[in-house]
């Protein structure tokens, strides 16, 4: 989930101030991929173009150092969706995206894929929007999807799983949203989508994404989302896994009431719901927003880092979780900065590291849930 704003503006510096130079780094000190990787876990982070091209000697490239050195995996910030990749009808532009599938091959790292359908009418490219899907409009809507997920599935064989539907579900209503493509195809969309996905990328694990939470308020849209998995197992629709997006901690509107307010005897049910289909998990992009926590940054980071641990302790319960995604390494880059600011006008602190790329509480909280988790199988 992100907004327009930050997509447009995926790859700006955000006016932080920054010290001289990063706390030097512990190099004795286990990285969190090495941590999660010894207990089966695949860990990584979000990642834009302009930080993976950056040049030398600029903060994008220091924010880069600490990507390369705590992580195992990567996955595009906005690079592959559809209005980064598609200009046009006619186009396809994998500059951008090629760019950080480089850094990750270049670095031994594991690439996941975001995403073949953002099944959400604010995130179509205008041009899809305003589609012609002429008189046969469920034959040309076909069409134009699976052209999509062939060509970007088949030109990103390394990516080992795939958001292929992402947030699909109205988390108001638990519905399924409508869009230009469900108009001229009908609910088959999504259906289609992951068929689609299984030819293009037979060796990928699949997954729907979204960002259903254990917060309360969204109790229509955990509803919402076992209903659509449960359409797709009845059907014989190749999904292998649920997406968590795990965006926690204060909730993501103007009108949210707190920081904490998780119900984690209903999440505990929801997410036995979805295993109990023979669904993996997998965190997608996790992130603590601190939006009404204490002005100070130390209550602030000691409470992020407590509920973060506090989380990621109970979805490593689950043996089918083997992935936990950032979505995002340093508070100078995060999405949340620009989006449901805080009343105090303060810098969020959401992320591992701070805004001058120091280690923060929460990069402690989760290599200690790390070590403390279970081993599994091997991660994707």
């Amino acid at each position: 989930m992100i907004d327009r704003r930050a997509f447009l503006a995926s790859t700006a510096v955000l006016a932080m101030p920054m010290a001289a130079s990063a706390a030097p780094r512990d190099t004795d000190r286990p990285s969190l991929h090495r941590l999660a990787a010894s207990k089966g876990i695949l860990f990584g982070t979000a990642i834009s173009a302009g930080q993976a091209t950056a040049r030398a000697g600029t903060p994008e490239e220091r924010y880069r150092a600490v990507v390369l050195a705590e992580c195992g995996a990567l996955v595009c910030e906005n690079e592959m969706k559809w209005p980064a990749l598609r200009p046009d009808a006619a186009t396809f532009d994998f500059s951008r995206s090629d760019a950080i599938v480089a850094l990750a091959e270049g670095h031994g790292m594991k690439m996941r894929g975001h995403t073949l359908l953002w099944h959400h009418p604010d995130w179509f490219p205008r041009w899809l929007t305003e589609y012609d899907f002429g008189s046969r409009p469920a034959v040309e809507g076909e069409r134009v999807l699976q052209a999509h997920i062939r060509r970007v599935g088949e030109h990103y064989p390394q990516v080992v799983s795939w958001d292929v539907i992402n947030e699909a579900v109205d988390a108001d209503t638990g519905e399924r949203r409508e869009t230009s493509l469900s108009r001229a195809m009908g609910p088959e969309v999504l259906d289609v989508a992951f068929h689609t996905a299984r030819e293009a990328a037979p060796k990928a694990r699949l997954l729907y994404n979204d960002y259903m939470s254990w917060e309360a308020g969204h109790e229509n849209h955990r509803a919402g989302v076992l209903k659509l998995l449960e359409g797709f197992k009845t059907r014989g629709v190749p999904i292998d896994g649920l997406g968590v997006q795990s965006h926690i901690g204060s909730g993501n509107a103007d009108n949210s009431v707190g920081f904490d307010t998780a119900q984690e005897t209903e999440w505990r049910r929801f997410l036995d719901e979805v295993t109990g289909m023979g669904l993996t998990l997998e965190i997608t992009e996790f992130d603590v927003h601190d939006k009404n926590l204490p002005a100070d940054p130390v209550v602030r980071d000691r409470e992020v880092a407590a509920l973060g641990r506090r989380y990621l302790d109970l979805m490593l319960e689950y043996p089918q979780l083997d992935t936990v995604m950032a979505w995002g390494m340093s508070d100078r880059y995060t999405w949340l900065q620009g989006r449901w600011p805080r009343a105090d006008g303060l810098p969020k602190r959401t992320n591992p590291y701070d805004a001058e790329f120091r280690a923060k509480p929460l990069r402690e909280a989760m290599a200690a849930s790390f070590q403390a988790a279970a081993p599994r199988p091997q991660a994707v």
